[in-house]
């Protein structure tokens, strides 16, 4: 099959996912077109050349016709003279035949070489390609493996703030904030006003006893004990008046 350098920068393929960089497959049959350029310039030169030596033959020939000619119209000379021109003839013929063959063989020597170094170029052209892209190949599988790792990443750290504002929630349910904030008030107060507790106890006694009536238990859910420790942590401090709780430390 023919084909002609613009043919191969003129080629073009059929698109698969993953396939082949496209711009390392246009500058490869860019420097493929190239080569081939060349190569056909050199086989024109080639040719040239053998139709020069064709011409040198055809040459020689018509100087052998010659002398054939020379030759007959010199018969009348003598057998010895002719003997000598047919010999002369020869051995010019023969020196002009073995120079042609010489040239001939060069002229093919030359050709394969020059189709050997092309042929042995495009293989080492092909064979980096085929090395590039193995090395891109094997940089996007990286490259994957970082993302998905990644994700496992975001995915574990988006679970562990999940479970733990829902440990936080659930944790929250079980907590009498009003209880907790009666209680904070009345340890302020002891610890600014020492001296209250023995006026309060004297207020209850002069008051008069009254009939409370018991109100129906409602059953609380019992928190956990590590949330009742961190629920009762009240530091009351006298001289800053700074309260800590359990709002603080979730805060």
């Amino acid at each position: 099959m023919k084909i002609t350098p613009l043919e191969i920068r003129q080629k073009t393929f059929e698109k698969h996912f993953r396939g082949y960089d496209k711009d390392e497959v246009n500058a490869f049959l860019l420097t493929l077109s190239s080569e081939w350029e060349r190569l056909v310039d050199e086989g024109k030169e080639l040719r040239i050349k053998l139709e020069a030596a064709e011409r040198e033959v055809t040459k020689l020939r018509e100087v052998e016709s010659s002398l054939y000619k020379t030759l007959k119209t010199a018969e009348d000379t003598g057998a010895h003279v002719i003997e000598q021109a047919r010999q002369a003839a020869d051995l010019h013929l023969r020196e002009s035949q073995l120079k042609a063959d010489a040239m001939m063989n060069e002229a093919k020597m030359m050709a394969s070489n020059t189709i050997d170094e092309a042929e042995q170029r495009a293989k080492q052209v092909l064979s980096e390609m085929e090395e590039r892209l193995r090395g891109m190949v094997e940089n996007y599988k990286k490259l994957e493996s970082t993302r998905d790792d990644l994700l496992q990443e975001l995915k574990r750290i988006s679970q562990d703030s999940i479970e733990r504002v829902e440990r936080i929630q659930n944790n929250q349910k079980g907590f009498d904030a009003d209880k907790h904030l009666s209680q904070a008030r009345m340890e302020i107060k002891k610890a600014v006003f020492p001296n209250a507790d023995h006026q309060q106890t004297y207020k209850k006694q002069e008051e008069p006893k009254r009939i409370v009536t018991p109100e129906p238990i409602v059953q609380k859910p019992q928190p956990e004990p590590s949330m009742l420790v961190e629920q009762e942590s009240v530091v009351v401090e006298s001289h800053t008046r700074k309260v800590t709780s359990f709002f603080d430390e979730i805060g």
